[in-house]
């Protein structure tokens, strides 16, 4: 049978024969490499010690790495199957011991993930072979290749570590079990979340669920002081089945209007921010593993000093001065209440069905405006329709469900469905309490905004306005952590874009930008179209869809993050 890569002698030989060259001679090297038990791909050499590193995969064909087929049998398996061969990878990546040599040289890494099990490029499963895309720092003393270094690093570490993580008889009977429980979860998880929508349930909080973390910075569970396990009230419990783990109770929250009420350090914020990161599967062990959330929910909050092209903010504000137009409002720096505005009606743009609100993150007067306030500046003189006045129609009009923090407004017990209280981080239904007081305190303040929801429409992105160039380079773009993304000579800003919760994200979203402009940006495709148009193209063809150079450092993203990134682009521009 013919070979269609080169032996691992061949890399040894040419390593020997370019040591103490110019490091670009370490261009020589990339080819296809088939080794006893996998096939390594050196796609890409960097040009210098101090550049980005170079990018390897290694596949190994599924009959190779002995994994029963029972593990990779379905989309949620492999998906479980590929994150935990790319931790365990990651972690045998940090316990291999360093090369010397300048900048980044000697060093072996992966794509590391974090509490969240994502589709990845940097680990999958395929129909034929597990893939890990690796980059590797090629060794080298000032700008001279270190052959015999790197001999070492790629023919000796490297194996090695592919050996200990991604063949199932180098792993012993606890990694097989934690293997097999890591895959059940996702499995249980991706099944909860897919039954909510017959139950009429837009997110739901496993009973023994740990939902505090250890710190803004820091997603891993408290394990430290007082720790209280999630309880559902009594009248909120419901039950389902799942192929693992068989019956599991929780609180459901059903569509409509949710408050969540209660003190100041009693875990409103907990409780929202873990329905917030319920879109995901989450690792065993975290906590949140089965806190899950419909896939179309959208954090909003308001967002002072972001750019706002052609939104149109109308059922929430009209009549500003000098008759600006807020059926197509624009600003390179929008107010707490229009930035708030144009983040829900950009999240009805692009198909949300759940908004998740906490006040403290609001626009006080985008929130509420009291009797008072109401006595003392008539709405003639308001552009604003307090959020409210609203909320109940975005259910009733558009089915969009609204789970709300609030502590400072009892004016929102009027249109609520259901109000739930934290006291001490335990959760309690008050919803009869509430409508008690709504009935015993009437609220005097005026609904304003009329009866209906309101119009929205869906905008159409011009091409040329997403210009990815800067310099002699085409297409120059990179992510910055999870918060930035530099598209050419611009700057995204997605501080504000809360469910974004891994780099690898970041770089995928630059990347579609680009790939939706290229592709299907026309002049006439309106924004859900675009964006139905390159999720579908992810989801037949995966990530690698977005971009034919084998990147390792990309994650899947939801539209609402895509399009929260392009709605940031400063040059974007809508017809």
């Amino acid at each position: 049978m013919e070979r269609r890569g080169k032996r691992p002698e061949d890399l040894e030989s040419t390593l020997r024969r370019i040591d103490g060259r110019g490091y670009k001679a370490y261009k020589d090297i990339q080819g296809v490499y088939e080794f006893a038990r996998f096939t390594l791909f050196i796609d890409h050499v960097q040009g210098d010690p101090f550049a980005s590193p170079s990018r390897l995969r290694i596949r190994v064909p599924l009959d190779a790495a002995g994994f029963a087929p029972d593990l990779y049998s379905t989309r949620s398996r492999r998906v479980a199957l590929a994150d935990y061969l790319l931790r365990l990878f990651d972690s045998h990546c940090r316990s291999v011991r360093t090369r010397r040599g300048t900048g980044k040289s000697g060093l072996i890494g992966v794509d590391s993930p974090g509490q969240e099990i994502l589709e990845r490029t940097a680990a999958f499963v395929d129909d034929a072979a597990i893939e890990v895309r690796l980059h590797a720092g090629l060794p080298a003393r000032g700008r001279t290749v270190l052959g015999r270094e790197a001999a070492f690093m790629l023919l000796d570490d490297l194996p090695e570590i592919a050996g200990k993580s991604l063949f199932h008889s180098s792993l012993g009977e606890d990694r097989r079990r934690d293997l097999l429980r890591h895959i059940e979860t996702n499995e249980d998880a991706d099944h909860l979340r897919a039954a909510l929508p017959e139950a009429g349930i837009v997110a739901f909080i496993a009973d023994g669920s740990v939902l505090p973390r250890r710190s803004g910075t820091d997603e891993r569970p408290l394990e430290k002081g007082r720790v209280v396990e999630f309880r559902s009230p009594p009248g909120l419990a419901v039950k389902f089945d799942l192929p693992n783990r068989g019956g599991i109770t929780g609180m459901g929250i059903p569509a409509g209007v949710t408050l969540i009420v209660g003190g100041g350090y009693h875990g409103k914020s907990t409780v929202l921010n873990a329905i917030e990161r319920g879109i995901y599967n989450h690792v065993p062990g975290d906590g949140r593993e089965f806190a899950v959330t419909i896939p179309s929910a959208v954090k909003i909050r308001a967002e002072d000093g972001r750019r706002v092209e052609k939104v149109d903010i109308s059922p929430f504000i009209t009549n500003l001065p000098f008759g600006v137009d807020t059926t197509r409002f624009s600003t390179d720096n929008a107010s707490g209440s229009t930035s708030q505005a144009a983040n829900i009606m950009e999240a009805v743009e692009a198909g949300t069905r759940l908004l998740l609100t906490d006040e403290d993150t609001a626009a006080t007067n985008f929130m509420i405006r009291d009797h008072r306030m109401q006595e003392l500046i008539s709405k003639d003189k308001e552009p604003i329709t307090p959020f409210v006045d609203k909320i109940r129609q975005a259910y009733t009009d558009l089915g969009v469900s609204t789970i709300l923090v609030i502590g400072g407004s009892g004016d929102y017990f009027d249109v609520a469905d259901l109000v739930i209280a934290m006291d001490s981080f335990r959760a309690r239904d008050v919803t009869a309490e509430a409508r008690a007081i709504a009935g015993k305190y009437a609220s005097e303040r005026r609904r304003e905004g009329g009866e209906r929801f309101g119009r929205f429409t869906p905008r159409v992105p011009m091409r040329e306005s997403l210009d990815a160039s800067k310099g002699r380079r085409e297409v120059k773009i990179s992510g910055r952590g999870t918060r930035t993304i530099l598209f050419g000579k611009y700057t995204i800003d997605l501080s504000a874009v809360e469910t974004i919760v891994h780099p690898a994200q970041v770089n995928a979203i630059g990347r579609a930008i680009y790939y939706a402009r290229t592709r299907y940006m026309d002049g006439a495709r309106t924004l859900p179209e675009i964006l139905d148009l390159v999720m579908e193209d992810i989801e037949r063809s995966g990530l690698d869809a977005i971009d034919p150079r084998k990147m390792g450092d990309y994650a899947v993203f939801r539209r609402f993050e895509l399009a929260a990134a392009l709605n940031r682009l400063p040059s974007l521009r809508v017809a």
